[in-house]
């Protein structure tokens, strides 16, 4: 007999488990979802979900249909230190953006969040501050190493809502060499410890 929830050859399984992803995630959160209780949800035994989707966080990248993985990505940010950070973080964010099949989930997330109808946004949160800034910021000896993190995300985030949601000018129509040119410096200055501290008594351990 097999586990339970088990059902080898149903197409529906895959989706099955999305849905009921996107169901727990936008209830409990990022945090406190577990593959367990995703698989309860979605009726089949977690080890089916983990085959489909591996780890809890490639599963909620899936479910919010995020074209990356967010330990590929950590890791490529992470794996070579701070030397170069400012232009391999830049030029991996905005290289996925230009990709269209990856622009379009994340407008629509990235639109959501901002008019305040994403009732995931939450999740979402908890989710960059685990899986991405709780990464990268450890690479920093510093006692603001989130706070660091965080404003290069803001910077980053900021610049992809001028070009992509706004449209704004010279923004929107900058060459992505010309962007990742100007923008890398001062995404790499927030990881610039020789600056000294941004906020000496903030730190989130």
């Amino acid at each position: 007999m097999s586990p339970r929830g088990r059902r080898p050859g149903r197409s529906d399984t895959r989706e099955r488990i999305l849905a009921a992803a996107r169901r727990v995630f936008g209830e409990v959160g990022y945090e406190r979802a577990t593959i367990r209780r995703i698989a309860g949800a979605a009726g089949v035994d977690p080890a089916l979900v983990h085959h489909y989707f591996g780890p809890k966080a490639d599963l909620y990248a899936a479910a919010i249909s995020l074209p990356v993985s967010p330990r590929e990505v950590a890791k490529a940010i992470a794996d070579p230190g701070l030397e170069g950070i400012g232009e391999r973080v830049t030029r991996l964010f905005f290289g996925i953006w230009e990709r269209p099949e990856a622009r379009r989930p994340l407008l629509a997330m990235l639109r959501g969040a901002l008019e305040g109808e994403d009732t995931g946004v939450e999740a979402f949160r908890q989710f960059l501050e685990e899986e991405l800034l709780g990464r990268v910021a450890p690479l920093l000896d510093s006692p603001d190493r989130y706070l660091r993190v965080s404003l290069a995300a803001a910077h980053l985030v900021g610049v992809a809502v001028a070009r992509y949601v706004v449209r704004l000018g010279p923004i929107a129509s900058a060459d992505l060499e010309e962007l990742v040119e100007l923008v890398a410096p001062r995404v790499g200055s927030y990881f610039d410890q020789t600056l000294g501290s941004l906020n000496p008594d903030r730190s989130m351990t």
